[in-house]
């Protein structure tokens, strides 16, 4: 007998969501240091880090019923990263601090460690002797990485859809071929 059911998905295996854990806590230690905490930025900035990684968590428990949940809540979590890549590009702007600029010596050094590394405890231990201008560019690339592991997730979750069905249809495909094979067709 078939099932419909798919197996649970581990989200903390992802690469999207560790990065994503290591964006939260990264932010959270920034907002604390270096942001007055009556600003309304400190709750903007920990929610869209917050809600980048919640909504991977939520969005892989959801995929077990509804493929069109799951994708919707990637892709919140992708739209709340780039309103937090903002915050971060505007503190730097507001401050007179300078943006990495794609390219620079600072920024691919700061890529290829995140092509390595996805655990936050790493970043973490990276970023308590840095400046805030070097702690906001770190989030940034580690944004601009996490968006992309999204999209790429969004294509797979795409083409499985397509390839797979959804849930509706698999119950209905199982129905019939339990109907089937109750009768002995």
């Amino acid at each position: 007998m078939k099932h419909f059911i798919p197996r649970e998905k581990n989200y903390r295996q992802l690469f999207c969501y560790q990065k994503a854990e290591a964006i939260y806590d990264i932010t959270c230690y920034f907002c604390d240091k270096y942001l007055n905490y009556r600003d309304r930025t400190v709750d903007q900035m920990k929610q869209a880090a917050r809600s980048g990684k919640q909504n991977i968590v939520e969005g892989t428990a959801a995929s077990i019923t509804s493929k069109e949940t799951e994708i919707k809540l990637i892709n919140v979590a992708k739209a709340s990263l780039q309103e937090l890549l903002i915050d971060y590009e505007d503190y730097l702007r507001t401050h007179g601090l300078r943006i990495w600029e794609k390219g620079s010596v600072e920024q691919l050094k700061m890529c290829e460690l995140g092509r390595v590394h996805n655990d936050s405890a790493y970043y973490m231990s990276l970023i308590s002797t840095r400046p805030p201008e070097t702690i906001a560019n770190i989030a940034i690339c580690l944004i601009w990485q996490t968006d992309v592991l999204l999209f790429r997730l969004l294509k797979r979750l795409e083409e499985s859809f397509l390839q797979d069905g959804g849930l509706r249809e698999n119950m209905m495909k199982c129905r019939v071929e339990e109907r089937k094979n109750r009768r002995g067709i």
